[in-house]
């Protein structure tokens, strides 16, 4: 699963990675510990409406702010997001609160990487531990968003819209299974175009960008168990503990 990361990169430098042309809302700041619920930095691609964008059929990248926790279009309640921060891969192009947004709206989420807890014996409590590239390359993680219309809100409220995100996991390799058996889809640089590419509708093909993902090259090492709560955030729980 993924349940923790963290983004320290600024607005800038994300842009240039991913090859960005706007840059839509405030940015939160860098965070050491992005947890379920928090806002935070994505990448995703969106055909603007007629009367605000160069017209139909353009394109535009985007790094946007959205919330972590999957909120459907047909939820009733926002809280549907706490238990939709991860989807697995395997199945997201068949399940219903998935295959729409698998189909038409897919994003990345770049990480400098991402926090996983290892049940170790003779330790009663989960060892936490820090997965990352070991050039300290910039991940990105396949994800997929939905826009829920708040109920509370009238039509012409220019908030009345709630942009959230979930990220795809799937079987951990055998380097990294001994932590987790589960792990987010980190999405190559020569795949990314592929996997944000809104005219790709068709489920059969997008499963197949999902299978063709090969497994990531990662390092890790063991955390502080400060990074256990969300309320600690800052540099240090990078650090690798003896």
């Amino acid at each position: 699963m993924c349940g923790r990361y963290a983004r320290s990169r600024s607005d800038d430098e994300l842009a240039d990675l991913f090859d960005v042309g706007e840059l839509v809302g405030e940015p939160p700041p860098p965070s050491y510990n992005i947890a379920p619920t928090q806002e935070a930095r994505v990448v995703l691609e969106r055909a603007p409406r007629e009367a605000d964008g160069p017209g139909p059929g353009a394109v535009t990248r985007q790094l946007r702010t959205l919330r972590w926790g999957l909120v459907p279009v047909w939820a009733k309640d926002v809280k549907i997001g706490n238990r939709m921060a991860n989807a697995r891969a395997e199945t997201v192009t068949e399940k219903p609160a998935f295959k729409r947004a698998a189909a038409k709206r897919r994003l990345l989420v770049p990480a400098d990487g991402y926090y996983e807890w290892e049940e170790r014996e003779g330790r009663t409590r989960k060892v936490p531990h820090f997965l990352h590239a070991g050039d300290d390359e910039v991940l990105a993680f396949a994800g997929l968003y939905e826009l829920w219309p708040d109920p509370a809100k009238e039509e012409d409220d220019p908030d009345r819209w709630l942009w959230t995100f979930t990220i795809l996991t799937t079987r951990a390799s055998d380097a990294l299974g001994h932590i987790h058996d589960r792990a987010p889809v980190v999405v190559p640089p020569d795949m990314r175009d592929d996997w944000l590419d809104p005219t790709l509708t068709d489920l059969d093909l997008v499963r197949q960008v999902l299978d063709a993902v090969p497994e990531p090259r990662l390092e890790t090492h063991e955390v502080s168990t400060a990074v256990n709560s969300p309320r600690n955030d800052s540099p240090d729980l990078l650090t690798p503990v003896a």
